[in-house]
């Protein structure tokens, strides 16, 4: 019966609206029972309810204000995010002004980030409101451009030919070393071109393009006083960054281990700088700087979104993270496009070990101009070697749709970005323990081999030094000084380049230290030049250990793929290989030796109980310039003016070996 009386009411929108009770949770039968007992419950119940419905009541009234807030908000959302951005523009501008007012020089790297800022935002402003409007007003001038193209574009590239024919004379006329390089350079162009997958289908475009834009970064930060100073500046902001590792590193090992250790003292900076990306890729701010390099490049180069977004990833993260950019898309790229993918991780290093190459001692603005400049290079020289034969799919598309990740929010971006690095260390200890084992054993069986035929001291860089150095001596190093390059090329290319950079450092601080530059047999460093082009050279993941590496990211991004990409990988290895050597080529160029200055007035004011490269300059400059006749000691040139050099001479000899000293 209760059934019946329950299916005859049921609820509907209506009754509710009308506030009808549920049946089903009606208390009759209960209230007939309590009735029964003297109505004591049935009156409780009732002054429950009474008061439930006060209470809710009260809330309600209380939550209104609350909850027509959150109506307003919602409603009015555009307008009060434009006023909030307006106040922190405004409260930016009163900052920004007192801080160019209270001391410009000192605001001067504020003023070219904001400069930055401002001309992206507003150039984003004007394409969106009047881009459409000025393209339609150009049009007239683009047809009449587009009839001249044939004949125009031959004239300008006579003109840029014969301009950098004249600029090659008169700068290499001060220093014709400086040809060696340039011919290494176009040595190794035609060598990519000969390696070509198909050479009838080059987009020569991309390939000059790629190479002009290369040159014109290496020239604007080698040679240019802005473009020096800026990655200068850009260098030693980055060392003071990662200069904050100390104290979660000091912390956590203590002051002794971080002083002396290496793992506790370079390896803490891949967590820290790893932490930071992941945050920058949280707040968006790394896929808006990647999103305006690969325009460039593609509006320049003509290349497809996808391979030039990946490209220009790596300027900022390594051969394993960047395809992630790209990783949706992966599975319909074409062969070449994969290329050019792996040739941009092959030719540059990733954020979080280049901040490890920097504490060995590595210069930083060299290592940052390198990762910049391999982007353009890298993506021109994949489609030299690797021409694009198919149809891509991404041909038409101006951009592609990036992730920001999954992280929820800030804290658990940073938590993440450094869980991720532990990884990252493992692996690079693990290789460093093992290639530094193998390295030791393979040396080993060699000195074996080698006396068995009476060849004293045959170790893997002495076969390095001489296979490579050809290759050396074409990138602009002194002929001195190629075997230590190409032995440095050996290990980064057969090895890794952390090992390579490593020994590279040791190099570094003899010289600096002022050391002897021969003791014996064996170099102690290599010159300025020479350390310049290595460094461009080291600056990549071409090494055989990254295959390995390479393929199992992109096989796990598109495991139906796994079969191209192991058909394309050593074409790609090769051609990064390549570019890192393009790069040092140019540094060898672009190169221009550092002054030492007047060496009187250093040693008049110098202390002679410790050496330095300026010490050994000048120690070397007298040394030249003394004349030891039947005797008697002389000077030649300005020393001959010095009455203290006899005495400068003396303290030059208690630390270097000459034969003036005999005196």
């Amino acid at each position: 019966k209760e059934l019946l009386e329950m299916e005859g009411n049921q609820i509907t929108l209506g009754s509710l609206d009308k506030g009808t009770d549920n049946p089903a949770f009606s208390f009759n039968g209960e209230n007939r029972h309590y009735e029964e007992c003297g109505g004591l419950h049935s009156e409780n119940q009732e002054e429950r309810r009474e008061g439930k419905g006060r209470f809710s009541s009260y809330c309600r009234k209380a939550l209104q204000p609350a909850s027509k807030a959150q109506h307003f908000c919602k409603a009015h959302a555009k307008v009060l995010r434009r006023v909030v951005l307006g106040l922190l523009a405004v409260a930016y501008l009163c900052y920004f002004i007192a801080a160019c007012y209270l001391n410009f020089q000192r605001a001067l790297a504020l003023v070219v980030i904001t400069a930055v800022v401002v001309f992206f935002i507003c150039w984003e402003v004007f394409q969106k409101h009047c881009g459409a409007k000025v393209l339609l007003l150009l049009r007239p001038i683009g047809k009449c451009f587009q009839k001249a193209w044939p004949w125009l574009k031959w004239l300008l590239w006579v003109a840029l030919l014969a301009g950098l024919i004249v600029w090659l004379a008169l700068d290499t006329g001060r220093n014709p070393e400086q040809l060696i390089s340039l011919g290494g350079f176009c040595f190794l162009v035609l060598f990519l071109f000969a390696c070509s997958k198909h050479h009838g289908a080059v987009s020569w475009r991309a390939v000059f393009w790629g190479l002009g834009l290369e040159f014109l970064l290496g020239l604007f930060v080698l040679r240019t006083t802005p473009g020096t100073q800026a990655f200068q500046w850009l260098g030693d902001q980055v060392q003071y960054f990662l200069g904050y590792t100390t104290a979660g590193s000091s912390f956590v090992f203590g002051n002794t281990l971080i002083e002396e250790v290496f793992a506790f003292q370079s390896l803490p900076i891949i967590v820290f700088f790893s932490c930071v990306m992941s945050i920058l890729y949280y707040l968006g701010v790394m896929q808006w700087v990647i999103l305006k390099i690969s325009w460039v490049l593609q509006v320049s180069m003509a290349t497809t979104a996808t391979e030039t977004l990946s490209v220009a990833g790596n300027i900022f993260v390594g051969q394993s993270e960047a395809p992630l950019l790209i990783r949706p898309y992966l599975a319909d790229m074409t062969l070449s496009e994969i290329h050019a993918v792996m040739t941009g991780g092959f030719s540059t290093i990733a954020g979080s070990v280049m901040g490890a190459y920097i504490s060995f001692g590595i210069d930083a603005a060299s290592l940052i101009a390198a990762s910049v400049m391999a982007a353009p290079c890298a993506l021109g020289m994949a489609k030299l070697v690797y021409p694009e034969v198919e149809e891509s799919k991404f041909k038409g598309r101006a951009s592609i749709r990036i992730s920001r990740g999954e992280e929820q929010n800030i804290l658990e971006a940073a938590s993440s970005g450094a869980a991720n690095s532990v990884g990252l260390v493992a692996n690079i200890v693990a290789n460093l323990i093992a290639f530094l084992a193998v390295l030791e054993f393979i040396n080993a069986a060699l000195r074996w081999f080698g006396e068995m035929v009476d060849i004293e001291g045959l170790t893997f860089q002495v076969i390095c030094s001489y296979v490579l150095m050809p290759l050396a001596f074409l990138m602009g190093a002194d002929w001195a000084d190629s075997p230590v390059v190409a032995e440095l090329l050996g290990i980064k290319i057969f090895l890794n380049e952390f090992v390579a950079y490593q020994q590279l450092a040791t190099y570094k601080k003899n010289r600096l230290m002022g050391l002897e530059e021969w003791d014996g047999s064996r170099k102690q460093w290599i010159s300025e030049r020479a350390e310049s082009i290595t460094t461009f050279a080291l600056c990549g993941f071409a090494n055989f250990s990254s295959i390995g590496i390479m393929l199992g990211a992109l096989s796990s991004m598109a495991p139906q793929r796994k079969g191209d990409f192991a058909s394309v990988v050593l074409r790609a290895l090769l051609t990064g290989m390549c570019v890192s050597m393009l790069n040092a080529c140019l540094a060898g160029l672009l190169h221009v030796p550092t002054e030492v200055g007047d060496c009187a007035m250093f040693f008049s004011t110098t202390n002679f109980s410790s050496t330095s490269y300026t010490m050994y300059t000048c120690c070397k400059q007298l040394f030249a310039s003394s004349v030891l006749q039947n005797g008697t000691l002389s000077f030649t040139g300005s020393w001959a003016e010095q009455a203290e050099s006899v005495l400068w001479l003396q303290e030059c000899c208690a630390h270097y070996n000459h034969t003036s000293c005999a005196w």
